[in-house]
């Protein structure tokens, strides 16, 4: 009979064993996202898993939130854009499923969501607004570089001969920060704080690395990427405006993929996007095909929430904020970012 509890520290290594172990884990079913999202927000978790005697059959990582409407949630997981259920068994799904639908009733929360990286047993409503792009990277660059259509071929190409050049070293926090700041900033969307990337970085160690772009002396983009099992997952990346007429970006997805070619990694996971979006439109330039993303609720009122960018609410908002000094948004977005999870 499969029993689904809450984590204590007794069981902490057996979680873990089990995420290194599951196909259906990602990076952020593992617990250093706990400590690194407790430690800088504050958010109350509620980790559940399932098992039979034979141990562990499902894992499900959740956190109690405020959100910017003034709503209350269980989130899994916050500022991860994978997350949900991870199950060997339907039924540790289900039961796991039912156990956080016990939980959010008795915390009496506005809803719950569920972000699945793939198809989910739960017979929950599912939002389509947005679309996952991953491929596999071959053991040889060269190969993996004929695999690129031909236009974002020639985009590499001239990046390479605009002078531009990257590098994997450690020490480059401090400027990656400025330039994300700067591209989120474009974007109409709050920073995070730099502390929170550095705990990241602290956190995940040789998990997590910045791949720096630079014109001559200067670096004029950088993307932080996770390295899980054998995936490459580029997740906080910008590049400074001025540069992007000099393929900056090309080049610094390039060069993310060739080191994941030359370091063992097999597949390139190049993450979430809303459809029809410019980095939608951009992933898709680069060969990857969208596969939908189940991203599940429940709530009282069966209502799927609007705290995204196409809720019209936000629409004023996002064009002032890309009208804001950056020096501004450092100082601002860390205080509203928490409420956008």
């Amino acid at each position: 009979m499969v029993q689904v509890k809450i984590l204590t520290p007794s069981v902490e290594s057996q979680w873990e064993a089990y995420v290194q172990a599951s196909p259906q884990a990602t990076f952020f079913h593992q617990l250093g996202w706990k400590r690194v999202l407790e430690d800088c927000y504050g958010y109350i978790p509620h980790y559940l898993y399932a098992e039979d005697r034979g141990g562990i059959k499902g894992v499900l990582p959740l956190f109690e939130i405020r959100t910017l409407l003034l709503k209350r949630a269980l989130v899994s997981v916050p500022f991860g854009v994978y997350g949900g259920i991870c199950s060997t068994t339907e039924e540790a799904a289900l039961k796991l499923a039912e156990q956080a639908k016990i939980l959010a009733d008795e915390l009496s929360v506005d809803y719950l969501e569920l972000r699945h990286s793939q198809k989910s047993v739960v017979p929950w409503p599912a939002s389509s607004l947005y679309v996952d792009f991953r491929g596999p990277l071959s053991k040889d660059p060269a190969e993996n570089f004929e695999q690129i259509p031909r236009k974002q071929r020639r985009m590499i190409r001239q990046g390479i001969k605009n002078g531009l050049r990257t590098t994997m070293e450690d020490g480059h926090l401090k400027r990656f920060y400025e330039i994300y700041s700067h591209s989120v900033r474009n974007l109409g969307t709050p920073v995070f704080s730099r502390r929170f990337l550095e705990r990241i970085v602290q956190e995940f160690k040789e998990q997590c690395r910045i791949l720096s772009v630079w014109h001559e002396r200067e670096m004029v983009g950088g993307v932080l990427a996770f390295f899980f099992k054998d995936e490459v997952l580029p997740y906080y990346g910008g590049a400074l405006k001025r540069y992007f007429s000099m393929a900056v970006n090309d080049i610094m997805y390039w060069d993310l993929m060739r080191y994941g070619c030359e370091h063992g990694f097999r597949v390139f996971v190049f993450g979430r996007s809303r459809v029809n979006s410019g980095p939608y439109h951009f992933k898709r330039h680069w060969g990857f095909e969208p596969a939908p993303l189940c991203y599940q609720y429940y709530s009282q009122g069966g209502q799927i929430p609007q705290l995204n960018p196409e809720n019209p609410k936000f629409r004023h908002l996002i064009w002032l904020w890309k009208k804001l000094p950056v020096p501004v948004t450092q100082v601002l977005g860390p205080q509203i970012v928490r409420w956008l999870p």
